[in-house]
């Protein structure tokens, strides 16, 4: 194994306050539903599709609402932290010789200027992609561009539609738990390796 991927919000980024704010902004505007950050953890336990329904929001209006969603989300970049012990987990993997990239359907200024703020210069590449479950093919993407094998890659992310996109490239990938898709969603889909602290990846790389 020689490159190890993460995905951003929910593994890395804790964005939960500013995603919500964000969300709220937006659903002001166009008539969905607010979100209360009470109601956060029992959010995680259900799909991307029932918290749609949840909200009033067609998945399909996700092209239309995107562009403004991270453009409010660079305005409070300052208010997303990094989950406490990921920037050593980050420096640990970089010192035993592993490549280090990002994939997520976060905006890559978002992440750069996130990247910036936190000092992490250990990631030698953001990719990212403009539709929320095409994962698969942002890194079939990075696996043809950067020339190595299937069997080189490791995923490391939090949500069911990463473990999907993992399956569908033929990659291993470790859920991690503090994200936002609870073990009550993802543990149908089989993730390779599931962690519940960030030393545990250290432990399975």
């Amino acid at each position: 194994m020689k490159h190890i991927i993460f995905d951003f919000d929910g593994t890395l980024a804790d964005s939960t306050a500013v995603l919500a704010s964000v969300w709220n902004t937006i659903a002001k505007e166009y008539d969905f539903k607010e979100v209360q950050l009470e109601d956060i953890d029992s959010l995680k336990k259900i799909s991307i599709t029932e918290r749609s329904k949840l909200f009033n929001f067609p998945l399909h209006k996700l092209p239309i609402i995107l562009p403004q969603f991270y453009r409010l989300y660079q305005q409070s970049i300052k208010d997303v932290h990094l989950f406490r012990g990921m920037k050593d987990v980050l420096k640990a993997i970089e010192n035993k010789g592993y490549t280090i990239a990002i994939i997520s359907s976060n905006s890559k200024d978002n992440i750069s200027e996130f990247l910036k703020v936190n000092d992490i210069n250990h990631v030698s590449e953001v990719l990212c992609s403009s539709r929320i479950f095409g994962k698969d093919k942002v890194i079939k993407k990075y696996i043809k561009e950067t020339n190595i094998k299937k069997s080189d890659v490791l995923y490391v992310g939090d949500e069911q539609r990463d473990i999907v996109a993992c399956k569908k490239v033929g990659i291993p990938i470790i859920w991690v738990g503090w994200g936002y898709d609870a073990i009550e969603v993802v543990q149908s889909e089989k993730p390779d390796y599931k962690v519940f602290s960030p030393a545990e990846i250290l432990t399975i790389i």
